[in-house]
């Protein structure tokens, strides 16, 4: 059995998820690897036979997607080649984690497309949704990376074909320790602004986890580092508490450590509008911005830590009901 496993390379997360699903993926069958996209800063531990340009969702440094960037960079012509040239008809199963150039190739060669991802779920009817409703956001979610069957991962389970989150293995082995310091992955905000905006608080290490540095430095009681999984994990499994954007896959992994977690949705960005609107109504702080959140953010610092949210170890399952069904 050959399966195409096609990830999003835009941000982290996916391919975080992925150090954990391929490895599980090539137990069932020839499992080969495409990634798409230019935001990813993770090397992944095995071999990547697809490496396409794809079309990614630029991050600024004022909080959000930069939209002019992300259209000044969007190369069309090359999305197109990726779809004409892939040759997905080789593949007994495509899988697609949000990932537009396989699911587009399988919807127009007319072949099954498995879809796998926390996408597919924050539409769940069944989800908070944030009170602006993003009619653009909606489509772009419904019709980025097109997909039938489709399968999702959330904060809770959503019925039989929507699972709790996939947490990596190292996460789950780690000696899970609260030592004195605070990790931050804030990838749209520039290093200037995390700094003005937590420097005030002196009796706090930040650790902060930066797209926009190749050597790590510090101001003050902020150190600001190069994004690293393995020292991104080593400081996140130690830390009080995070405080990261409103993706899925960390602040799925902070409720399951039982880490202090307060979340700043990225603008522009409307599926993490959703996942913000979620962890509000599970007790976590959401912050509109850095911008006059001291308060805020103290009160946060105060808190007591939460208890560990259980996410059950049934990624495997889940694969071979994914593969069978299809």
């Amino acid at each position: 059995m050959k399966i195409l496993y096609a990830i999003q390379g835009t941000g982290n997360g996916h391919l975080a998820r992925a150090t954990e699903l391929v490895p599980l993926l090539q137990k069932l069958g020839e499992t080969h690897v495409l990634v798409s996209g230019i935001q990813g800063d993770l090397q992944l531990p095995f071999t990547i036979d697809y490496q396409l340009y794809g079309l990614s969702f630029i991050f600024g440094q004022r909080g959000g997607v930069d939209i002019t960037q992300t259209l000044k960079k969007a190369k069309p012509w090359r999305f197109w080649k990726g779809i004409s040239q892939l040759p997905v008809h080789e593949y007994n199963h495509v899988i697609s984690d949000f990932e537009p150039i396989s699911a587009w190739a399988c919807k127009l060669r007319k072949k099954k497309c498995i879809g796998l991802s926390h996408q597919n779920a924050v539409l769940h009817p069944q989800t908070p949704k944030p009170k602006n409703q993003d009619a653009l956001g909606k489509f772009i979610l419904k019709h980025y990376a097109p997909s039938n069957p489709t399968f999702g991962f959330h904060f809770q389970s959503l019925g039989d074909s929507f699972f709790t989150p996939v947490i990596r293995s190292t996460i789950r082995q780690a000696a899970i320790q609260q030592l004195n310091h605070f990790t931050v992955y804030l990838p749209a905000y520039s290093d200037q602004a995390i700094i003005n905006a937590l420097s005030p608080f002196r009796q706090i290490n930040w650790q902060v986890f930066s797209k926009h540095t190749k050597h790590a430095y510090r101001e003050g009681n902020v150190w600001i580092r190069p994004v690293s999984l393995a020292h991104f994990t080593e400081s996140f499994t130690t830390c009080k508490g995070i405080l990261c954007t409103a993706g899925f896959e960390t602040p799925a992994e902070a409720l399951y450590m039982g880490k202090k977690l307060c979340v700043v949705p990225m603008k522009n960005q409307y599926e993490q509008a959703c996942n913000a609107a979620f962890l509000k109504a599970m007790g976590v702080p959401v912050l509109a911005g850095l911008k006059n959140q001291h308060q805020v953010i103290q009160h946060w610092l105060e808190q007591d830590q939460p208890a560990p949210i259980h996410y059950p170890d049934q990624t495997f399952e889940i694969l071979k009901k994914l593969l069978q069904s299809a």
